[in-house]
């Protein structure tokens, strides 16, 4: 039986331009878009109608299953929890990301990464989802049991993404100690002295374990065609690093240089959403609407919040020079999609899976109306 939505008085928002049109969904796909009200449907009222977002790197489901010190929370209610909140700002496809390589100051353990991933599984399985959910597996290389936490994902077909990272002081993220200082000792409340001996640990168990757990995890996700990412590159030599190593996505380089040479060597340049809103990075590093305006910027992701994602596409494409709606909406469907293989979706053309969303803005703030997965509302 055919199953056909039709969305009239839109703009839509497509790969290279708007038009106001209609737009005709059928059987869970884009079946033809045509300006002006060829067919009598759904009033979109001028409102905007945009591809789902497809976002890369969320850190915010964790945050779900262990909102306090010594609590978790069911971990299938987390995800529902955390699905419901990417669904409605618009995603429609996510990558959660899971840490592996876990840290000594911490609480959570690789038991409850798996756990949230069986819940992610389950949860997909018995139609509970809103977004279409895929795993991102965030490799801490300088812990020692990096590969160890790595092993427990072996076989699970929904990790498309690893990313490859080390939050050692004195280099990437935290090349700045006054920065690394300012972000460790708040959150695990050390004094100076303690703070001195636990950043020469973290630069011990750099040295030691980084080189051979980034090769490893390199190599196992390149066998396994499992995407992959650097991360919080400061340097060329980082880049180059990443480029030998087979990486696709550069995730938060933290220097203009690194952005301008992971672009030039062919990497999707990935920066963070709220980076964009705030104005700059929480840790003191280069700006994602510096490297938007310099053309440095392929892809964006919410990273901890997830409304950024959305909110930042309508803001640059309002107010950076150069920089067209649907070029700052490729941003957070196209691009992003098509750095991890995803070629059914992430762009308004006949053919595509239905994953849209419709937006008005207001108080150049845009606010979601109503959200489509594959031609069935979620939101």
């Amino acid at each position: 039986m055919t199953s056909e939505t039709i969305l009239t008085n839109a703009r839509i928002v497509l790969a290279d331009e708007m038009i106001d049109g209609t737009l005709v969904m059928c059987d869970g796909k884009i079946a033809d878009i045509a300006p002006g009200a060829t067919r009598t449907g759904e009033d979109m009222q001028g409102d905007f109608v945009i591809p789902g977002l497809v976002e890369l790197h969320t850190d915010h489901l964790e945050g779900h299953y262990a909102p306090r010190p010594k609590v978790r929370w069911n971990p299938i209610a987390s995800v529902l929890a955390h699905d419901a909140q990417v669904a409605t700002a618009g995603i429609t496809t996510v990558f959660d990301a899971l840490r592996v390589g876990m840290d000594q100051d911490g609480e959570l353990t690789i038991e409850d990464m798996r756990k949230l991933a069986d819940a992610i599984e389950d949860s997909s399985r018995q139609g509970r989802l809103r977004a279409d959910h895929f795993i991102h597996l965030r490799c801490e290389v300088s812990a020692a049991d990096c590969l160890e936490g790595f092993a427990y994902f072996d076989g699970d077909n929904r990790v498309r993404l690893a990313s490859l990272m080390d939050h050692a002081p004195g280099q990437r993220q935290f090349a700045r100690l006054e920065a690394y200082a300012i972000y460790y000792m708040g959150k695990l409340k050390m004094n100076e002295e303690q703070f001195r001996e636990f950043c020469e640990r973290r630069m011990a168990e750099s040295a030691l374990n980084s080189p051979a757990n980034r090769s490893a995890i390199a190599a196992a996700c390149n066998q396994r065609g499992i995407v992959l990412a650097s991360h919080d590159d400061a340097t060329i030599a980082h880049v180059d690093e990443a480029v030998t190593q087979g990486i696709r996505v550069a995730e938060f380089p933290t220097t203009a240089e690194a952005a301008k040479a992971s672009k030039q060597a062919g990497l999707g340049v990935l920066m963070g959403a709220p980076n964009v809103m705030r104005g700059g990075s929480h840790s003191g590093n280069v700006s994602a609407r510096t490297l938007a305006e310099e053309g440095l910027l392929d892809i964006l992701s919410s990273d901890y919040i997830p409304f950024s994602l959305i909110q930042s596409a309508f803001f640059l494409g309002e107010v950076v020079e150069g920089i067209s709606l649907p070029q700052a909406v490729a941003m957070v469907s196209k691009t992003p999609a098509e750095a991890v293989g995803l070629t059914d979706r992430g762009v308004i053309e006949p053919g595509r899976r239905a994953d849209l969303v419709r937006v008005r803005v207001d108080e150049h703030v845009p606010v979601v109306r109503t959200v489509w997965r594959e031609g069935g509302r979620v939101a």
